[in-house]
């Protein structure tokens, strides 16, 4: 059972942020192009083997569910990449529940996502021991490692069960492998100013070059359901830092769908992409409009679309891929039900 934490008292002062962005904007200026995107992570399931996280929805799961039966089926996952390939995102990762697919069933699945998107995912499944490293290394971008916090004290009381040395391990055979690395950090959970060098080594530790920069989410039934949400300024504040001490890494940015007003402030904080947004269940709603027009007055251009579905012969373009016909049909379906749920958002 999930026992219920207490957030910190004391609420730090972030508002130094405003003299930190246009510092990291200009660096963020100097390496990469004045454009966004969204980066949908595609999920395998909603339950997981460890389910104790303190911050996670898997840990609110009914305790009588098994984690093995939250496993999406494949056409759904197909159908998902397939529209993100035509409404221009990217995919952020591919992740789940750790311990619900076993090799054989992750090797398959990325191997038909690189074959719909033309190229390689970026793998986020728990600790990724080396012998598993090299047998998804034809098929993934780069390793992630869902990290969530650097600080000892606090990644033992937050994620009890996932302690960070299996991370550290995979990112070490990661780099003697060739394969880049990636990492997580979520805004709010308790993590202070002084661990901005914790977080700054690490990164520079493991040559990490992608982060994702999230913000606490207090979900009901997680023992950090009365959390308060962070600031603007308090994740902004994380990513300028990072923008700053780490000029080329790429920064994803995580909201959610009551903080789409801040997106502006983050990506002058110097962060690349947007995530973290239920993009299929709010598709062309105001909100989805909203995320585009924030982009712009962050000064991006905003890739791909959130608001115009594409007019896509989509039995051609399913029936290319090299899987069996009765799959086929199945993802067909399963886009056809998509796309009425983001159709009918584009009449609301």
């Amino acid at each position: 059972m999930i026992q219920s934490i207490q957030p910190n008292e004391a609420r730090e002062d972030f508002s130094d942020v405003h003299e930190l962005i246009p510092r990291a904007q200009k660096i963020f200026m100097q390496n990469f192009p004045p454009a966004t995107n969204f980066e949908r992570a595609i999920f395998f399931s909603w339950g997981c083997t460890i389910g104790d996280c303190q911050f996670c929805y898997m840990s609110a799961q009914p305790s009588w569910k098994k984690p093995a039966e939250t496993k999406r089926s494949v056409e759904s996952i197909f159908a998902e990449v397939i529209l993100a390939k035509k409404l221009g995102w990217d995919i952020g990762f591919f992740t789940g529940g750790i311990g619900v697919f076993g090799p054989q069933e992750i090797e398959y699945i990325l191997k038909v996502m690189n074959e719909i998107i033309g190229e390689k995912i970026w793998l986020s499944v728990g600790p990724v021991p080396k012998p598993l490293l090299v047998k998804y290394q034809p098929y993934i971008k780069g390793i992630v490692g869902s990290t969530e916090t650097i600080n000892p004290l606090l990644h033992k009381k937050v994620c009890p069960s996932k302690p960070l040395e299996p991370y550290e391990k995979m990112f070490a055979a990661a780099q003697k492998l060739g394969i880049p690395r990636a990492m997580t950090f979520i805004v709010g959970m308790g993590e202070t100013k002084k661990d901005l060098p914790l977080l700054v080594d690490f990164i520079k530790k493991y040559d990490i070059s992608k982060i994702h920069m999230y913000g606490l989410i207090p979900t009901k039934g997680t023992a950090m359901e009365h959390f308060p949400i962070p600031s603007t300024e308090q994740q902004a504040w994380w990513i300028a830092q990072i923008r700053i001490a780490c000029p080329t890494i790429d920064i994803q940015c995580g909201i959610w769908e009551d903080r789409v007003e801040r997106i502006s402030t983050l990506l002058e904080a110097g962060a690349n992409s947007i995530s973290k947004f239920q993009a299929i269940k709010l598709f062309g709603t105001k909100t989805a409009q909203a995320i585009e027009e924030q982009a712009k007055s962050g000064g991006r251009t905003f890739k791909g679309t959130l608001t115009k579905a594409p007019e896509v012969e989509w039995d051609e373009e399913i029936e290319r891929l090299s899987v069996d016909d009765a799959l086929k049909k199945k993802i067909l379906i399963k886009t056809g039900q998509y796309l009425k749920q983001m159709k009918k958002n584009n009449h609301t």
